[in-house]
């Protein structure tokens, strides 16, 4: 299999127009080209790593974390950034990242955690807005069917767990064609009326290029009427954290005791209560410190997260449990996810995760 099958895959799964900013998900270091009999998945891409991956024979290393956040000026082996990007290349091995662009999907790390973790009615707790766009397009009415066909297949129309979504209104439209037109119907100098359907569809905002040519190829008219409208709609499938719910109350201790045995932790950092009973939960993995007001907005009886500072734990003023459970320990299961997604696609292909514990804090 070649490298990019596997990369464009995971871009179609989880498009990295949804990482954050400061992030630089995506193919790293490699040849797109380069033919590929197995890849390792890991939390972070280190020196022992790479070695794993040659003894292993993987061509491809999938991490959640970047190996590369900033730009590399020289590559001198002077920290593991660089000796790490140097034995890859000496070892034709391709890294590719998958970070916020896989925490920020409903399906993504969150709601595996959330899974876990025992939750159900699922739901992202900070949704992003200005991720969705709606095409407006006129055709006639013979050729809408072919139309909404090449904008679906683009990717427009898709709404949750539906696709195929449109909205359609028949009306009539006017045009006169000018002298050097080449009109699919009318004649040149008089004003035409044709019966016309107004399509509606909703669409990801990364796919808009696509859809448009997809439409434009597939329309009649030589001149193409057509508006791309900017929705302030929040996607609830696309967002920071998730919040769900217990099937019924338990103690706070009793729960945390839970998180503690599943992630493997030698404690846990908290403020707050955990005598009493809670329900609804929310979670973010990594670090989640900027989700604090919108927990407790949500009703969240418990937030769980990682990296949080001493002033964070103030911030909840006893309105919900907060609850730190570290960085890595919280994002430990994104192989056990990728591996899950990768396996489900490519059930024939080798998908190994990292036997190697990257987490660089230790506890005494």
């Amino acid at each position: 299999m070649l490298t990019k099958h596997i990369t464009q895959f995971l871009d179609s799964e989880f498009p990295l127009a949804y990482q954050e900013d400061y992030d630089n998900s995506g193919f790293q270091i490699g040849d797109p080209e380069q033919e590929i009999n197995s890849v390792l998945v890991c939390v972070d891409v280190t020196e022992p790593i790479i070695d794993e991956a040659v003894e292993t024979g993987c061509g491809l290393v999938i991490a959640h974390h970047p190996l590369i956040f900033g730009g590399l000026k020289k590559i001198t082996g002077r920290n593991y950034v660089e000796r790490v990007v140097e034995k890859a290349i000496q070892n034709r091995i391709g890294i590719y990242a998958i970070h916020t662009n896989l925490d920020n999907h409903y399906k993504g790390l969150n709601k595996h955690l959330a899974e876990k973790f025992g939750l159900s009615n699922l739901r992202i707790l900070k949704p992003k807005s200005e991720t969705l766009r709606k095409l407006v397009t006129f055709c006639p009415v013979e050729h809408a069917a072919k139309i909404r066909k090449a904008i679906f297949e683009a990717g427009a129309g898709r709404i949750g767990n539906y696709d195929s979504c449109s909205y359609n209104t028949t009306g009539e439209g006017s045009f006169r064609a000018l002298d050097e037109a080449n009109p699919f119907v009318g004649n040149i100098g008089e004003v035409h009326f044709e019966k016309e359907v107004k399509i509606e569809a909703i669409f990801p905002a990364y796919l808009e290029q696509n859809i448009v040519e997809k439409m434009i190829e597939a329309h009649p008219y030589e001149e193409v009427a057509y508006d791309i409208l900017l929705l302030g709609n929040s996607d609830k499938y696309i967002g920071s954290g998730m919040i769900g719910e217990l099937d019924e109350e338990i103690s706070a201790s009793g729960f945390l005791g839970k998180v503690k045995s599943i992630c493997g932790l030698p404690t846990i950092r908290y403020t707050g209560d955990l005598t009493r009973l809670i329900k609804k939960i929310a979670i973010c993995g990594g670090s989640g410190s900027f989700l604090i007001n919108d927990a407790v907005r949500a009703g969240a009886n418990v937030f769980l997260t990682g990296d949080l500072k001493y002033h964070d734990f103030f911030i909840p003023e006893n309105k919900i449990i907060l609850a730190d459970i570290g960085h890595y320990e919280s994002e430990q299961f994104s192989k056990d996810l990728i591996a899950q997604v990768l396996i489900r696609k490519f059930p024939n292909f080798a998908v190994l995760k990292t036997k190697q514990n990257t987490n660089p804090i230790k506890y005494l």
